[in-house]
C-alpha cells in the first residue's frame, strides 16, 4: 500500500486551470450545459427554476417526502461527512459496496492526521495500491476541470478554478451562450439575489443557504469527527482541507452554485467502484446518487445543480471509457497521464479484487451477497435512486418529453458505462439496454444533443437488466 496526502480538491483543480483554462473538453461540456443559461427565457423555463427552488427548500428541510435509506437526522449527518472529498482513494464512496466488502475497503484504505512539511496537520489516505489511486485521481480531475468550468462562466462569464485568479471566457465559451440567447446569474435573477445584492455571492449564482427563506441549520461531526456544523461548512474560513483538528469550512458565498462539483467527483469515482464491482453496481450507483443528494441537504446546492454535475460525470467518464484520444495522455496535477484507460483499469480492477478477497477470505461474488448495510434493500434503493433522476422538474423541451432518443444514434459511447463493468455485452446491445431504460426526457439539459441525453441516463435500471443479460450471453 502507498500513502496520499490528500489536497483540497479547490486547490488541486485551481493548480491545473492554469495550464487548461478553457480546453476543447472544456468547451464541449459548457455547450452541453449552456441550455441552463436560457432558462430565464421561456415559461417552461421560468417554471423549472421555481420547481428547483421549492424541491431544494423541501429536501433541505426534510419535508419533501422523498424516499430514503436512512433517517433523515442520520441523512443530515451523512451529508456533512460528505463534503469533504476523499479524492485520492475514494473510502467515504466505498461504503456503496456494502458491510463486507465496503468495510474491508474502508479499513484498507483509513484517513490519519499527519503533517505537512511545516508540521502543521493534514489528512493522509491510504491507498489499496499505486494503480487504484492513479485511475481514481486521473479520472475525477478530468471530469472536475470539465465542471468546474462551468461555475464562474455560468454566473458571470469569466473562467475561474479554485484561487487562481479570474480571466475573461474566450470568445468562443461566450459563443455558446449566446447561441441559446442566454443570461448569466441564472439562479441568483430567478431566485431575487443577483450578483451584487447584500448576502449573495459576488459572482452571482448565490447558493440555498443564500437564497432559501427557509433553512436547516444543523451540528454534527466532520469526516474527521470534529464537532461542526453545516453553516461552518458552508461559510467558515476556507481551510482547504487541511486543518482536521479544528471544523473546516469552505467559504461558499463566494463560489458560484452551477453545477455542482461535488456531485460530479461522487458520481465519477462511485460509478468507477461500480464497474470494478460489478456484483455492487446498482448499491454503488445509489451512493452516487445519495452523494448528490447530500449537496442539497447540507445546503450547498440546488436539485439542477446536481442534474448537471451528474450529468458531466457520466458523460467524461464515458469519454475515457471509449478512450477518447482528447480525454487521455492529459497532464494533470498529482497523477500521471493515462495513454490506455481499459488497461488502466484491467489493472486497478485486478488490484481491488485481490486485496478485497484476501481482506474478506471470500470471493467477490460471495463478500458482495451479504450486506447488513442501509443499502440491503433493493426496493428502497431503486426508489430513492429514481427520485434524483429528474427530481419532478417539469419538463423544458417539449419535443424531447415523449421521444425515445436512441443512445446508439446520438451517443455510442454511453453504452461503455456498461461493458466495463458487464464485457460480455457488446456495445450496440448496452446502447440498446440505456435506450431502453432512459429516463424521462425534455428536461432543462435534454434538448436533443449528445450532452443532455446523458442527463436521462437511468444506469440503475440500465444495469439490473445488464446483469441479467449474463443469463442470456
Amino acid at each position: 500500500m502507498r500513502h496520499l496526502s490528500t489536497i483540497s480538491a479547490i486547490a488541486l483543480f485551481a493548480a491545473a486551470s492554469t495550464a487548461q483554462a478553457q480546453t476543447a473538453n472544456n468547451l464541449k461540456v459548457l455547450q452541453g450545459l449552456a441550455p441552463f443559461s436560457a432558462l430565464l427565457n421561456t415559461d417552461a423555463g421560468k417554471s423549472a427554476l421555481a420547481s428547483d427552488y421549492k424541491v431544494t427548500g423541501a429536501i433541505q428541510t426534510g419535508t419533501a417526502n422523498q424516499p430514503s435509506l436512512e433517517p433523515f437526522t442520520a441523512q443530515q449527518a451523512r451529508a456533512l461527512r460528505d463534503a469533504y472529498i476523499t479524492l485520492g482513494n475514494g473510502t467515504e464512496l466505498a461504503d456503496g459496496l456494502g458491510s463486507t466488502l465496503g468495510g474491508a475497503y474502508q479499513k484498507l484504505t483509513p484517513a490519519t492526521i499527519g503533517k505537512d512539511k511545516d508540521g502543521k496537520p493534514k489528512p493522509v489516505f491510504t491507498n489499496i495500491s499505486p494503480n487504484i489511486g492513479n485511475l481514481l485521481v486521473y479520472t475525477v480531475i478530468s471530469a472536475e476541470l470539465d465542471s468546474n468550468a462551468g461555475k464562474y462562466f455560468f454566473s458571470n462569464g469569466t473562467y475561474q478554478l479554485g484561487k487562481a485568479p479570474a480571466q475573461p471566457a474566450s470568445a468562443e465559451a461566450m459563443a455558446l451562450i449566446t447561441a441559446v440567447d442566454g443570461k448569466t446569474d441564472v439562479m441568483g435573477k430567478a431566485y431575487h439575489l443577483p450578483a451584487g445584492s447584500t448576502s449573495a455571492d459576488p459572482d452571482g449564482d448565490s447558493r440555498p443557504f443564500q437564497t432559501e427563506k427557509t433553512f436547516a441549520s444543523y451540528a454534527d461531526p466532520d469526516y474527521f469527527g470534529v464537532p461542526s456544523s453545516n453553516t461552518e461548512w458552508l461559510d467558515g474560513p476556507d481551510t482547504g482541507g487541511k486543518s482536521p483538528t479544528k471544523s473546516m469550512g469552505m467559504k461558499l458565498i463566494t463560489s458560484p452554485s452551477f453545477p455542482s462539483g461535488h456531485t460530479t467527483y461522487g458520481y465519477t469515482e462511485a460509478t468507477l467502484l461500480a464497474i470494478m464491482v460489478p456484483e455492487r453496481y446498482t448499491q454503488e450507483i445509489t451512493r452516487a446518487a445519495e452523494y448528490g443528494n447530500n449537496r442539497i441537504v447540507v445546503g450547498a446546492h440546488y436539485a439542477m445543480d446536481v442534474i448537471g454535475g451528474r450529468t458531466v460525470a457520466l458523460y467524461d467518464l464515458a469519454q475515457l471509457l471509449s478512450e477518447n484520444p482528447a480525454y487521455l495522455n492529459q497532464k494533470l496535477p498529482k497523477t500521471q497521464p493515462i495513454a490506455n484507460y481499459a488497461d488502466a483499469l484491467k489493472l486497478a480492477k485486478a488490484d481491488l479484487t485481490k486485496a478485497l478477497e484476501t481482506a474478506t477470505g471470500k470471493t467477490i461474488a460471495a463478500a458482495a451477497a451479504g450486506d447488513t448495510s442501509r443499502f440491503a434493500n433493493p426496493t428502497a434503493n431503486e426508489a430513492f435512486y429514481e427520485s434524483t433522476q429528474t427530481y419532478g422538474l417539469p419538463v423544458v423541451y417539449p419535443a424531447e418529453a415523449g421521444k425515445t432518443e436512441d443512445v446508439a444514434t446520438i451517443a455510442p459511447e454511453a453504452g461503455t458505462l456498461l461493458t466495463a463493468a458487464f464485457p460480455y455485452l457488446t456495445l450496440k446491445q448496452a446502447d440498446a439496454i440505456l435506450t431502453a431504460t432512459e429516463g424521462p426526457g425534455g428536461g432543462f439539459l435534454d434538448n436533443g444533443s449528445p450532452f443532455g441525453l446523458y442527463s436521462r441516463l437511468d444506469l440503475y435500471k440500465a444495469s439490473l437488466q445488464a446483469a441479467a443479460a449474463a443469463s442470456k450471453s
